[in-house]
């Protein structure tokens, strides 16, 4: 099965040489599922034409230092071409802005949150399991970088991770066909913290120090990519 990475963004110019381009990423956590994915990339962020879904085996959005609500020339191309996937169920997940996104163009609210910055690794708990989720624990700790969140989900998505901080962090989508996750299962534990290192004097110092200590909470990072694999396999 290919997937078709749209890239929304890139790894920050400073981390760039010491983590390789983002695609990277999302390529290594699916090759870890053992699904046998094969790989193209669209860098829409950059200008490149989005592809007809209708010839797409599986879409994969990523994240971005892009906001829903900027005004980027890609963007209201980018709503259209996921609203056209789920049209047609052409299976789809979405990662961070990638979930924000798949969110606000299929009808629900997505704005920066007054909770402010989210780092490091981050547990939810498990609030539905989906076929391909069956055998999820209770609870999942993954790693996440974001200020922005979906304050309320569309009215076909169920939510399936939940924190306090995040309530609506995962979304199934009734078509069955479309699946996002605000945090963020293809980070290494060494770039998570990288980011929040970068984060400084943005974010506030003590919601880095928490960040850079949370790397010792066990990752469920992979179990994740399992079960994404297995909803990419499933469809």
């Amino acid at each position: 099965m290919k997937l078709t990475i749209i890239q929304t963004g890139e790894v920050p110019a400073p981390l760039r040489n010491q983590f390789g381009p983002y695609r990277r990423m999302f390529e290594t956590m699916f090759d870890g599922t053992g699904q046998g994915f094969s790989y193209d990339m669209v860098a829409v962020s950059d200008g490149e034409p989005f592809p007809d879904p209708a010839t797409l085996e599986g879409i994969v959005i990523t994240g971005s230092a892009a906001g829903v609500y900027d005004d980027f020339a890609w963007l209201d191309p980018l709503r259209a071409f996921i609203r056209d996937a789920y049209g047609r169920q052409t299976p789809m997940l979405g990662v961070c802005f990638g979930h924000q996104i798949m969110a606000d163009a299929l009808g629900g609210d997505v704005r920066k949150s007054d909770k402010g910055w989210g780092l490091g690794r981050h547990t939810y708990g498990v609030k539905a399991r989906p076929d391909f989720m069956r055998t999820a624990p209770s609870v999942l700790a993954v790693a996440c970088s974001h200020q922005d969140q979906v304050i309320v989900p569309p009215r076909d998505a169920q939510v399936i991770l939940a924190s306090d901080f995040t309530p609506n962090a995962g979304l199934a989508y009734r078509n069955g066909a479309a699946l996002s996750f605000q945090p963020h299962p293809e980070f290494r534990d060494d770039y998570t913290v990288a980011l929040a290192e970068l984060r400084r004097g943005k974010a506030p110092d003590n919601v880095v120090e928490t960040a850079v200590s949370s790397i010792a909470t066990p990752s469920h990072s992979a179990d994740v990519a399992g079960y994404i694999g297995q909803f990419f396999r499933g469809r």
